[in-house]
């Protein structure tokens, strides 16, 4: 009898509400994490800033493929998370936003960035494909291997290698060193990430490294990824020989990595939301910031 008085929460439909939830599912306010480094590259790569039409069409590329790859995660997810509750409130289980919404977002994310890289160089577009597969198919990875974490790094790491390619039209030792660090970052915090559903994770058959060897294992690895996040950004600015402010950067960069690793641990994982989207765009925002002072005053 008790059901028969559960009254359904009202779905609202209007095109304001419907941009509301399209961007909190997308989660738009998380572009902090690989927009500055996506400037980080045109930066160093121009020695100063780059031109407007290389800022722009990095900035679209940009938004372009990270919506899409998290539209149609969404989608591919919906099931899942529609059985996990910690994200049966998202917006597909919820039936606030239908898959065809979320999978025309992705596709026109995706035609914003093959459009893009068209505008920057030869290079650029012909690298654009795979950047799109990235996008695409980190979503499936956890269903295979529990090494998911570094596909989602490595798709993650496209932003500062993209910047840098749209300026110089090539690949150098900077871009290999841009992408191990973005890899690195982005690979830790998302094994922080996974930590709060490692039982769903075995019994769904959802593959992490916290699933398969336990959540301490996985804080190891994230600090010795994180290590090499704060390693390669150091070893950045020696080879480039960059001016002091960098080195400040970095080190706030580092001190904001090791506060997270204090802030969380396989018991504690309550402060998971701050690190996660905070902490780390301070992280992002800051390297992009004291790299800048750094390359105007050496010039």
């Amino acid at each position: 009898m008790a059901n028969a008085h559960t009254t359904q929460p009202t779905v609202q439909s209007g095109p304001l509400t419907k941009l509301r939830y399209v961007l909190e599912a997308v989660k738009v306010e998380q572009s902090l994490f690989a927009l500055p480094f996506a400037y980080l590259g045109m930066l160093l790569a121009a020695e100063g800033l780059p031109t407007w039409s290389a800022f722009l069409w990095v900035t679209v590329a940009m938004v372009g493929a990270r919506n899409a790859g998290m539209a149609l995660n969404r989608v591919l997810d919906r099931r899942l998370d529609a059985l996990n509750s910690r994200t049966a409130g998202r917006h597909l289980p919820r039936g606030l936003l239908k898959p065809w919404q979320l999978t025309a977002l992705g596709v026109v994310g995706l035609a914003l960035l093959f459009v893009a890289a068209a505008q920057l160089n030869t290079l650029a577009l012909a690298l654009s494909p795979l950047a799109a597969l990235a996008v695409v198919g980190y979503s499936v990875a956890k269903r295979f291997t529990w090494l998911t974490h570094f596909a989602l790094g490595l798709t993650l790491a496209i932003a500062p290698a993209g910047g840098w390619i749209a300026v110089t039209g090539s690949i150098s030792w900077e871009t290999i060193l841009l992408v191990f660090i973005l890899a690195t970052f982005a690979s830790g915090f998302d094994i922080f990430n996974t930590a709060p559903d490692v039982e769903f994770d075995r019994v769904h058959g959802v593959h992490s490294i916290p699933a398969r060897f336990g959540v301490p294992v996985g804080f190891w690895v994230a600090r010795l990824l994180h290590l090499g996040t704060s390693l390669g950004l150091l070893a950045l600015g020696l080879g480039l020989g960059l001016a002091w402010p960098y080195y400040t950067g970095w080190a706030i960069a580092t001190g904001l990595l090791v506060y997270e690793h204090r802030a969380l641990s396989p018991q504690d994982l309550s402060r998971l939301g701050f690190v996660f989207s905070t902490a780390n765009a301070l992280v992002s925002v800051t390297v992009l910031l004291f790299t800048a002072i750094a390359v105007f005053l050496g010039r």
